[in-house]
């Protein structure tokens, strides 16, 4: 047996029909779902985690093949890997590229959430930035929470602009995943620089999805938060 159908197996033998069901409904499965075709085994993260690190070793056409799955599992699992590999590789920019190019299978929000910034944000760190703004302004809904997740890493970097831009690009955006994940990058924003965040906020708050509002103020003391609230 290959090492990537010994990884099969093995996270097959941590399946839970009875959670996998509950997991289709969260994630929004459903056909017209944003999630829709997504197929999940049921298996918690702290369990796909551990068996991740034992297949650390994959090469990057293996990861490519558990990506392309329709397994939810399979692809988490691969971007554990993915990140691995990233951190300890002396050609990051080619794990950003391959990243970049399987946007279409890194098409769920915990997917792009715990990838985005530590391949896309950290990467960027130190390389122009064009990049996010043209996945920002994109028709695809991964490629927009990409955009603005990756943004998360500069934030821990101190650096604002960037995340208040693609705010401002997403601002009035369709998708309830947007608005969450936008309001949440300024609330983040807002940890290390209130200031800079009520800034934008004053100037958006009587416009901006709701969603995306509530995100933005949750951490805002009770009289704050009834002042962004009124219209």
């Amino acid at each position: 047996m290959s090492g990537l159908a010994e990884f099969k197996a093995e996270l097959q033998k941590h399946a839970n029909p009875k959670q996998a069901q509950l997991l289709q409904r969260f994630f929004k499965t459903a056909e017209g779902e944003y999630g829709a075709g997504d197929v999940f085994l049921g298996i918690k993260v702290p369990i796909q985690r551990s068996i991740a690190k034992k297949y650390k070793e994959m090469t990057l056409p293996e990861i490519q093949e558990l990506l392309n799955s329709k397994i939810h599992e399979h692809r988490m699992c691969a971007l554990f890997i993915l990140i691995d590999m990233y951190k300890k590789s002396s050609d990051k920019k080619q794990i950003f590229e391959f990243y970049l190019t399987n946007y279409k299978n890194i098409n769920n929000w915990d997917l792009v959430d715990l990838s985005a910034p530590n391949i896309v944000g950290d990467y960027l760190l130190s390389q122009p930035r064009k990049v996010l703004y043209e996945l920002a302004k994109s028709d695809n809904l991964w490629k927009k929470r990409i955009a603005v997740l990756a943004t998360y890493t500069f934030l821990r970097s101190n650096q604002f602009e960037d995340t208040l831009k693609i705010a401002g690009i997403l601002l009035h955006d369709s998708h309830d995943l947007i608005h969450k994940a936008v309001g949440w990058m300024l609330r983040e924003a807002g940890k290390r620089n209130l200031q800079l965040e009520e800034q934008f906020l004053k100037k958006h708050y009587k416009t901006m999805p709701r969603t995306m509002l509530r995100y933005a103020i949750e951490k805002f003391s009770e009289n704050k938060r009834k002042f962004y609230l009124r219209k």
